[in-house]
């Protein structure tokens, strides 16, 4: 595998060194993403909002990656439902702060990994805070709150990941910047000598199965103001509706359910919420000016609760793009993932000014 100066020193920040004991534990990562990307990687600082269930997925899969400190932060205490939803929790810990009771088993993935457990409130955290991070990753918070902390790290160039997962559905999205740079493992083009007998296919370029090389490449995108704020009346917009996943309107409808009722729809509340999700529906695609059609009426039977195994898929998608976007390797998903656990399948698209 060759790679140019130019892709070693694309990246301008401290070089972290890699100890005989690390280079042991990330083996496998190295030997698939390099030890440049695992270099990258070991040298950064994540912040991570929300222990539930898709919290706890996100947390293993950054702290097994091996970043070089995590902080959780939460100040929601645990519940019955967080011990089903996931499991870094013991049963024993209902009643205590959810970061906290967190940490010990998150700890346990790998001593190598900085873990810290933050109770505070993330609205009553200073903007300062959140600029000692290299990524910063949301869950379970509110569109407003999302939208003002992506406008303060993307200015900042700290990238930023959002998601939750309702019921059957999950997303995440990410706004790595205007100019993200990563570098892609191609498979080598040999190009054949001039002088060749063989005929002109001969001469014709080929792919060598057994060489590859490292290819610069950048990936520019929006923050998450832009992409919820689509102007569906324009012609460009009206006619890429057919091709839009549903989901995008459905999760317009959750974050305008988070914020007028403060929560996510419940299953104790299962009569009353089922009709203020009819209703936030019919109000939120009458202003986005789109048919009401879009969702049908039985989407609000499948989004209530956490599902482990949609947080799983979610959680293993949002952690991948996350660590993809630290070590600068491969492309990255621009700039939602859905994912509809009935279908059993998962949607990337991209939403907002190109």
């Amino acid at each position: 595998m060759s790679i140019t100066n130019e892709v070693i020193d694309m990246i301008e920040k401290e070089d972290p060194v890699i100890s005989e004991e690390e280079a042991a534990q990330y083996d496998r990562q190295i030997r698939l993403w390099g030890l440049d990307a695992q270099k990258r990687l070991r040298g950064s600082r994540v912040l991570l909002v929300g222990l539930g269930g898709l919290g706890a997925e996100v947390a293993k899969n950054l702290i097994l990656a091996g970043v070089k400190g995590l902080t959780l932060l939460d100040h929601e205490q645990v519940s019955e439902e967080s011990c089903r939803a996931q499991f870094l929790v013991p049963v024993t810990a209902q009643g205590k702060n959810r970061a906290q009771a967190s940490l010990e088993r998150a700890q346990n993935l790998n001593p190598m990994v900085e873990v810290h457990a933050d109770s505070d409130r993330v609205e009553d955290k200073p903007d300062d805070f959140f600029l000692q991070f290299d990524a910063v990753c949301l869950t379970g918070c509110s569109r407003d709150l999302m939208v003002r902390i992506d406008q303060l790290c993307s200015q900042r160039n700290i990238k930023v990941f959002c998601g939750d997962v309702y019921g059957y559905y999950g997303y995440m999205f990410c706004n790595l910047g205007r100019e993200h740079n990563y570098v892609e493992e191609k498979p080598k083009v040999v190009k054949q000598t001039e002088n060749s007998n063989d005929g002109p296919e001969a001469k014709k370029a080929k792919v060598d199965p057994n060489e590859t090389t490292m290819v610069k490449k950048t990936a520019s995108f929006c923050s998450l103001k832009e992409a919820l704020e689509v102007d569906w009346t324009s012609e460009k917009a009206k006619a890429a509706l057919k091709r839009t996943p549903v989901d995008y309107f459905l999760l317009h409808v959750l974050l305008k359910f988070r914020t007028d009722k403060g929560c996510d729809p419940d299953p104790q509340s299962f009569a009353e919420d089922h009709q203020l999700l009819k209703q936030i529906r019919d109000d939120v695609l009458e202003a986005m000016a789109v048919s009401g059609d879009l969702l049908n009426d039985d989407f609000t039977s499948f989004c209530f609760s956490e599902m482990s195994p949609v947080c799983a898929v979610v959680g293993g998608v949002l952690g991948q793009e996350v660590v993809k976007a630290l070590s600068q390797r491969d492309p990255p998903h621009r700039n939602f993932f859905f994912f509809d656990g009935r279908k059993g399948n998962g949607v990337v698209d991209f939403f907002g000014p190109n």
